[in-house]
């Protein structure tokens, strides 16, 4: 095991972000620590505003920090450049938002495929089709996204994000545009091949059930971590 793999998948030291608007400099994130260990799972929740999808971009090296570290595998995301940013995530670190985000022009496996194929994975075609069985879509790896419902999108994006098996996977909402009966079995599979993948996971969520199955939930207000706490046995 290098240095690089023994290392925790995500340090975040002092982070701040500041944007700019009309009515002068916002302060979105301020003085942020937060750390997660390897396979760790931890729910970061809060009001809205607060700096949930913020701290996943920083941390995910999307959108750099006005001040503070944040350390990805044990490499400083600040002393890379994009490209850099872009070859430490590729095949470490995959994310899964709200709005599915898969590619209209794709079927279901083809976007299964297109992230390992970038990555010059063998066998991306069979392994999009295994990742497409185990979400229960076997039957739909021939369909485009607006063949299928938001669930089937859904499972069809966390095949996607999960078939590369990362180290650290980022969840922003993503139950949030399903109905309860999809939201469930999303979460379900989530976790489930979260824990047989290893992965570490960061999920943001309103939804305090979800939050309650991770390790550990950080609440964020106004940009700050304002409280730390793991889950009841």
């Amino acid at each position: 095991m290098t240095e690089t793999d023994a290392a925790d998948p995500l340090v975040l030291d002092n982070v701040s972000l500041t944007l700019p608007s009309a009515a002068g400099p916002v302060e979105i994130l301020r003085g942020l620590d937060v750390t997660v260990g390897r396979g760790e799972r931890v729910a970061l929740v809060g009001p809205s505003g607060s700096g949930k999808s913020s701290l996943i971009a920083v941390a995910a090296g999307l959108e750099r920090p006005t001040g503070g570290r944040v350390v990805l595998f044990g490499q400083d995301v600040a002393a890379l450049d994009e490209d850099g940013r872009a070859r430490l995530r590729r095949g470490r670190v995959s994310l899964v938002f709200q709005s599915f985000h898969l590619l209209p022009n794709m079927t279901a496996a083809e976007n299964v495929a297109a992230p390992l194929e970038i990555a010059r994975v063998a066998g991306a075609t069979e392994t999009a089709r295994a990742w497409l069985d185990r979400v229960g879509l076997s039957a739909r790896g021939s369909h485009y996204p607006h063949q299928l419902s938001g669930g089937e999108q859904q499972r069809v994006a966390l095949a996607r994000a999960l078939a590369s098996r990362p180290a650290l996977l980022f969840a922003d909402e993503p139950t949030g545009n399903l109905d309860a009966a999809n939201a469930a079995h999303v979460a379900d599979l989530m976790f489930d091949l979260v824990a047989e993948t290893g992965a570490a996971l960061v999920l943001v969520t309103h939804d305090e059930g979800l939050a309650r199955r991770a390790g550990r939930t950080v609440r964020l207000r106004d940009g700050r971590v304002a409280q730390e706490s793991a889950a009841s046995a």
